[in-house]
C-alpha cells in the first residue's frame, strides 16, 4: 500500500516514528512532497530556533532515510482538484501523481472521503491505521512502540509509560491496545 502522509502527521515526533517504524517493517510504503516538509518546516519555527533547528535536522534525516518517498509537485493536476482548503490540495494532487492508495491525515474535515473516493484514494487516521496494523502483527509494532518509548526516555530524561506516551501522541487507540 502507497499512503501520502500528511504534515500534521510527520510533525509530532512519536507518532511520526510510530508511523514510519511500521513502514519499515514492510506495512507500507509512505510518500510525502517537499512542500510537505516545508509545511513541517515553518510549523517549527513556532518553538523557536531550537525547535526549527531540529526539524531541519529531522527532515534532512527523514530524507537520507526514505530517499525515494519524497514526491514531486503536481501542479498541472491541482488546477482540477476541489479541497475544503485549498491549501491541502496539493497534498491530494501528490497522492495522485504518485499512484498512491491513500492520504494519511488526522485532519478529516480538510480530506473528506467523498472527493478523496472520486480519486480512487483512501483517507486514513494514523491511530485506527496503527491500531489495525497491530491486530495483525502485534508482535512488529509493539516492537515499533517499545523503541519509540525508548528514544523518547533517551531524550527527555524522563521515564514515560507507554500508554501515556501514546496518548499524549494523539494515538489512544493504539495506547489502550500496547500499554
Amino acid at each position: 500500500m502507497k499512503i501520502v502522509i500528511d504534515t500534521c502527521v510527520l510533525y509530532p515526533t512519536v507518532m511520526r516514528a510510530m508511523v514510519l517504524g511500521v513502514a519499515r517493517l514492510g506495512h507500507f510504503q509512505p510518500f510525502w512532497s517537499t512542500r510537505i516538509l516545508n509545511e513541517w518546516s515553518r510549523a517549527s519555527l513556532k518553538l523557536g530556533p531550537v525547535g526549527a533547528a531540529q526539524a531541519q535536522s529531522e527532515i534532512a534525516m527523514l530524507r537520507a532515510d526514505w530517499p525515494n518517498a519524497e514526491l514531486p509537485a503536481a501542479p498541472g493536476i491541482e488546477a482540477r482538484l476541489w479541497l475544503p482548503d485549498p491549501a491541502d490540495i496539493h497534498v491530494l494532487a501528490v497522492a495522485i501523481s504518485g499512484s498512491a492508495d491513500a492520504i494519511m491525515t488526522l485532519n478529516a474535515k480538510d480530506f473528506p472521503r467523498r472527493d478523496l473516493s472520486d480519486e480512487g484514494l483512501l483517507r486514513i487516521d494514523p491511530d485506527g491505521f496503527l491500531h489495525k496494523l497491530w491486530q495483525s502483527d502485534p508482535d512488529g509494532v509493539l516492537g515499533v512502540a517499545m523503541a519509540v518509548l525508548d528514544e523518547a526516555n533517551r531524550l527527555s530524561g524522563d521515564q514515560w509509560q507507554m500508554r501515556a506516551l501514546l496518548k499524549k501522541a494523539r494515538l489512544p487507540r493504539l495506547a489502550k491496545a500496547v500499554g
